[in-house]
């Protein structure tokens, strides 16, 4: 077997990646876009020693949860890997993926009785508030902007995509016609060249409001009075708004998209949206959020995933609780709602005095923000609750951390952060995760020192991606079985 050479495989499993697996002759196979129950024809395209790579070219016999991907660019696009698969089966390969991470690198058997069913969506399409659109030029040199196809940086056109909002692609059509109407040259990344290099929007889910930011390779933005004329113009269901716009400069070589300067063209610089528990009796709690927040791309999903981790917390109105990673607030403020006190720590300046205007935005006061890491900023405070205790006598009336909620990027928890929270020891600690594999490793750590694994339930935060969230619960061994 060489590259380009032709074969036909029956797909038997799915890799992490959404790859179908199948065997041929004892070599394994890895196809994108195959299904387990495909037979299909493929091509080679990469062979090591034992495996191999190829590309779809037929599906000779459809799998039962093959469709028809509803984007006409699913395949092309490095967006989605899943929408060929029904949605059923989507959460099932989710939650069999939550489950073999934590069997295979956690090394929890018998997980399965721990585990929750998966939060699905009624309409998996539609969901994201947030989209990073790049810009460039076509063969024909005409202005494109969509999405990069997978692992390249080739810009697969696509100004209506189906996880968006569909005022995305009235919002790119006048982006682009601007640019067109005033000779705003695309960023051409081989050369480093060109000013527009993406446009960010944003919309917010409950209150409407819509934020468009261009990313670009300059100081100055010609002709931006034009654009926010344009913009503000669009006829947009009512409600809606474009209620900010901005540029952000980065002119960097990286793949970083966002620079750090950001000038504002119109409106406040940021948008609001707000998010609602589960629970009758829980109030909205509302979020100013600006181009470089981070908030949580899913709201419906968002607002079932904080209110599995509020269950998983089982806050009474007196337990202290530490948010670390608390980005803006957006968890710390849901949780304040149930919590004696809510402190959040996160090593982003910028984030942290989010998360206080949100605070007085809500009129939340029994929550603190600090900057800085997490395993310098709680051991000191410890520290510092401790002596105060003891100055005013009362060294058992000691303020102690019961609850900790972890959120932290894809790569998981620091190992000085994990560290941290093995010596404050508190009851328990809540874990929302978006990669299972990191969420594992962490998991094994902390329940080798102390901790009990309670409560998995993964979250389908992404829906037709193989990116699955997941919240889980720990408690303390000694408090376990002093409970029980």
């Amino acid at each position: 077997m060489k590259k380009n050479d032709q074969f036909e495989l029956d797909i038997t499993d799915i890799s992490d990646e959404g790859a179908g697996i199948g065997k041929k002759a004892g070599f394994v196979w890895f196809v994108k876009d195959a299904l387990p129950g495909d037979r299909v024809r493929a091509a080679a395209t990469k062979l090591k020693k034992n495996y191999g790579f190829a590309r779809l070219l037929e599906v000779l016999s459809p799998s039962e949860d093959r469709r028809e991907a509803p984007c006409p660019v699913a395949r092309q696009c490095g967006g989605c890997q899943l929408q060929a698969m029904s949605y059923e089966a989507q959460l099932r390969f989710k939650e069999r993926k939550v489950l073999n991470n934590l069997k295979r690198i956690g090394g929890f058997e018998g997980v399965e009785a721990l585990l929750e069913p998966i939060i699905g969506m009624e309409d998996p399409f539609r969901y994201r508030n947030k989209a990073q659109f790049p810009v460039g030029r076509d063969r024909d040199g005409r202005i494109i902007a969509g999405f990069y196809a997978g692992r390249t940086h080739h810009i697969v056109e696509c100004r209506d995509c189906l996880l968006g909002p569909e005022e995305n692609q009235r919002i790119l059509q006048q982006v682009t016609d601007w640019m067109e109407a005033y000779g705003i040259p695309a960023y051409d990344e081989t050369q480093g060249k060109g000013l527009m290099r993406h446009v960010l929007i944003r919309k917010g889910y409950r209150s409407g409001q819509i934020m468009v930011c261009l990313v670009i390779n300059g100081e100055k933005l010609p002709h931006s009075q034009e654009l926010v004329e344009a913009l503000r113009s669009l006829p947009l269901p009512e409600g809606e708004a474009v209620a900010s716009i901005s540029y952000s400069i980065n002119r960097a070589n990286t793949n970083v998209i966002m620079g750090d300067r950001i000038v504002d063209l119109f409106g406040p610089g940021y948008i609001e949206d707000s998010i609602r528990g589960l629970e009758a009796e829980s109030r909205a709690v509302t979020f100013r959020i600006s181009p470089l927040s981070f908030y949580q791309v899913n709201p419906v999903q968002m607002e079932r995933l904080y209110s599995t981790a509020l269950e998983y917390a089982g806050l009474t109105g007196k337990e202290t609780v530490w948010d670390l990673y608390c980005g803006i607030g957006t968890i710390s403020l849901f949780l304040a709602q149930k919590a004696k006190k809510v402190y959040g720590v996160e090593i982003i300046p910028q984030a942290i005095q989010n998360a206080r205007e949100n605070a007085e935005l809500n009129g939340i006061q029994n929550a603190e923000f600090y900057v800085g890491k997490a395993e310098e900023v709680l051991p000191r405070w410890y520290e510092e609750q401790q002596e105060k205790a003891k100055k005013e006598g009362f060294p058992e009336a000691a303020e102690r951390i019961d609850v900790i909620v972890v959120d932290p990027p894809r790569k998981g928890c620091d190992e000085k952060c994990l560290e941290t929270i093995l010596k404050l020891q508190p009851e328990r600690v809540v874990y929302v995760s978006c990669d299972s594999a990191t969420l594992a490793r962490d998991l094994k750590y902390l329940c080798a020192n102390g901790y009990k694994l309670t409560r998995v339930r993964p979250c389908d935060m992404f829906p037709e991606t193989v990116h699955c969230e997941c919240v889980v619960r720990l408690e303390r061994r000694i408090w376990l079985d002093r409970r029980t």
